[in-house]
């Protein structure tokens, strides 16, 4: 394999990680945040408290998504010259 290929590969395989990582994060959070958030029997609607939980827990979720794409851009850009 030529150095470009090479390159090509590892940016590729490097993408398909970040992806998995974020793919198991939301798994993870949205387990959480229904175990968290989820007091009652599951009916049509959540509960007021329920509902005010599960937008808490899934905003901080977001918050937490857009630092770690954030800091693996940084990584991403300190590893390959602009």
């Amino acid at each position: 394999m030529d150095e470009a290929t090479q390159r090509e590969l590892n940016s590729f395989v490097e993408q398909e990680q970040a992806k998995a990582k974020l793919q198991s994060s939301t798994h993870t959070f949205t387990e959480m945040c229904w175990d968290k958030c989820i007091t009652g029997s599951i009916g049509s609607r959540f509960s007021r408290g329920e509902e005010t939980c599960l937008v808490n827990c899934v905003d901080r979720f977001l918050d937490t998504s857009l630092y770690i794409v954030k800091a693996l851009d940084q990584q991403r850009q300190q590893v390959q010259p602009q």
